[in-house]
C-alpha cells in the first residue's frame, strides 16, 4: 500500500511562492503570504505566538480569518550537510509526502497530527524554502520530555502505556516509522483521564500492509527503545534497562492479543 502526494489540494501561485492547503485554512495562508512575505515570520511576530522547542523555533499562532489555531514550521535539513544546505530543499521538497502521509494516516485510523497545508518559496534554480502548517493540539508533551520529568501532568506509565497502544495500531496496519525516536512521540490528554499517543514527522514512514505485525512491531519497537536508551544517556532520567525491558514485554503481549483478533 503505497499513497502519493496526488491526494492533496492543488497549489495557490503566487509571485515567489505558492500555498497548498486544505480550504478551511487556503485564503487565511493566501492572504498572509501576500502581506507578509512569508508565514513562518507572521507567526513568529505574533503577539500570541507561542515557540516551540525542536531544531528551530516552532511558533503557535491563530489565523486571521479562521481563527484556527496553527502550528507553523519551518523546514531545515538535518545530519552533517545541514551547515551547507540549510533551508533549501529541492522541488517539490517532502512537503507534499508530509501532508499526503498526514492524510492517508489519519484516513486509517493511525492517531497523527493534521498537516492542514504549506507553503514553498523560490530559493534558486530548482530550490525552495517550506513551512508546514499543522493543526494545533494543546496540552500536548513528547514522550521524551515525559520520561525526563518535564512533563509533571503526565505520568510515565500512562505515557508508555498509551504509546503501546500506538505501536499496536502501526503493526495493525503495517506502517512503519524508520526515526521512531521519543520526539516523534506526542502525548495528548485523553478520554477518562487517560492519554493518548500521536505519531509526528510522518513523511519518511513506510507502509507494509502484508507484512506480518510481528515484524512492523519489532521494528518499531526497536527503533523507539535504542531511543529511550540514547535519552536515558542524554538527560539522566530514571529509566533503567529493566523498566525498558519490560515496555518490550508488554508490547509482545499487546502484539499477542492481536494476532489473536
Amino acid at each position: 500500500m503505497t499513497h502519493t502526494a496526488t491526494d492533496i489540494p492543488p497549489s495557490v501561485s503566487l509571485r515567489g511562492a505558492d500555498v497548498t492547503a486544505v480550504s478551511s485554512v487556503r485564503e487565511d495562508l493566501v492572504s498572509v503570504v501576500e502581506a507578509h512575505g512569508s508565514l513562518y515570520d507572521w507567526a513568529s511576530a505574533q503577539p500570541q505566538a507561542r515557540a516551540l522547542r525542536g531544531r528551530a523555533p516552532v511558533y503557535v499562532a491563530t489565523l486571521p480569518t479562521s481563527a484556527m489555531r496553527v502550528v507553523v514550521r519551518h523546514a531545515w535539513h538535518g545530519g552533517l550537510l545541514a551547515p551547507i544546505t540549510g533551508d533549501r530543499f529541492r522541488r517539490p521538497s517532502r512537503a507534499p509526502v508530509e501532508m499526503s502521509q498526514s492524510m492517508a494516516l489519519r484516513a486509517a485510523g493511525v492517531p497523527t497530527t493534521e498537516v492542514l497545508g504549506f507553503v514553498r518559496y523560490d530559493a534558486g534554480p530548482g530550490l525552495v524554502r517550506v513551512d508546514v502548517v499543522t493543526l494545533y493540539v494543546p496540552d500536548t508533551a513528547d514522550l521524551g520530555m515525559v520520561l525526563a520529568g518535564l512533563a509533571p501532568d503526565m505520568e510515565c506509565d500512562q505515557a508508555l502505556h498509551a504509546t503501546r497502544a500506538l505501536l499496536v495500531t502501526l503493526a495493525r496496519h503495517g506502517v512503519v516509522h524508520p526515526d521512531l525516536n521519543v520526539k516523534n512521540v506526542l502525548l495528548k490528554p485523553g478520554a477518562h483521564a487517560t492519554l493518548e499517543a500521536l505519531m509526528i514527522d510522518v513523511d519518511v514512514v513506510q507502509w507494509h500492509p502484508h507484512r506480518a505485525p510481528h515484524e512492523t512491531m519489532h521494528r518499531n519497537v526497536s527503533r523507539l527503545t535504542r531511543s529511550m536508551a540514547k535519552w536515558r544517556t542524554h538527560f539522566g532520567c530514571d529509566f533503567a534497562d529493566r523498566r525498558i525491558a519490560a515496555f518490550v514485554d508488554a508490547t509482545n503481549t499487546d502484539l499477542l492479543a492481536l494476532e489473536q483478533h
